[in-house]
């Protein structure tokens, strides 16, 4: 049974409650209307960075931070919006399947746009719909495993550096999550960064998607963020796709009833990538 909790929905199931870290927010071209809390699914204090503070923390340069991960950016469809990143092309994005249907597998707006923002300017390409592939485009009626998409923009991005792809994702691996959208940071626009662990795979489909929980801060609107994987965190292996807790909007540590859970990159999720890429053979 859903409820609506401000403008997130939250999934109730037993003594805990469980939502899609959906878009389910303003469109950032409208006017924002303050809530009467942030769903953010924190695990004790906050660990989100800015590209700021994150370069500051790590010792290394802002402006080749900021271009390192100038690829993710933002989907917005209607009145909601999510978060997606160029991925293996320049005119490839990946993300959530629940950020273009609804909970009742309705598309979210007849157009929609990537919105990427870079040297502080936001630039707004539109997505070709009909190119959408996705682990199910009914993503509230099945497992969470397949709630992932591929898309391809109208035209292509000059100037930005797609993810490449990540390989042999494992549990209990560092990540990093990066992701713009969350409701709850610098106006759903703005960068954010942390660094945390994946941990146990709860699910796995029969497409070759596994889902994991992980302990990255997130708020709503951050869905389809990735989960970077490698030495250099520079390699996207798992998309954010939602929240599970029993004690939801509540800075808590991470347990088995206070997660995050992703969808990895892998199976029927990668070789969509691979063929909107117009690559069928690398990277398998």
């Amino acid at each position: 049974m859903r409820f609506w909790g401000g403008i997130a929905i939250v999934i109730f199931v037993g003594s805990a409650h469980s939502a899609l870290a959906a878009p389910f927010l303003p469109s950032l071209n409208a006017a924002v209307v303050p809530l009467p809390f942030s769903p953010v699914v924190v695990f004790g204090k906050d660990s989100r960075r800015t590209a700021e503070d994150f370069a500051i923390e790590h010792h290394v340069d802002l402006a080749e931070l900021r271009r390192d991960h100038n690829a993710s950016g933002l989907i917005q469809c209607g009145d909601a919006h999510g978060a997606g990143q160029l991925t293996l092309s320049s005119n490839v994005v990946t993300t959530a399947a629940h950020v273009f249907y609804d909970e009742n597998g309705i598309p979210r707006s007849h157009s929609c746009t990537f919105d990427l923002m870079t040297d502080g300017k936001v630039t707004h390409v539109p997505i070709d719909l009909t190119s959408i592939v996705a682990g199910s485009t009914n993503p509230y009626a099945v497992a969470p495993a397949h709630d992932w998409a591929v898309v391809r923009l109208a035209h292509r991005v000059s100037g930005v550096k797609p993810y490449t792809l990540a390989y042999n994702i494992h549990p209990n691996e560092p990540v990093t999550f990066v992701a713009r959208g969350h409701i709850d940071w610098g106006e759903a626009r703005k960068l954010s960064l942390e660094e945390c662990l994946m941990h146990d795979q709860l699910s796995a489909a029969e497409e070759g998607t596994r889902e994991f929980s992980f302990d990255c801060d997130t708020g709503d609107g951050a869905s389809g963020g990735a989960l970077m994987f490698d030495k250099d965190r520079f390699q996207i292996g798992a998309i954010l796709v939602g929240w599970r807790s029993n004690r939801p909007f509540n800075a808590v540590p991470f347990s088995r009833t206070h997660y995050n859970f992703a969808v990895t990159m892998e199976g029927d999720f990668r070789k969509a990538v691979l063929a909107a890429a117009g690559n069928l053979t690398a990277q398998k």
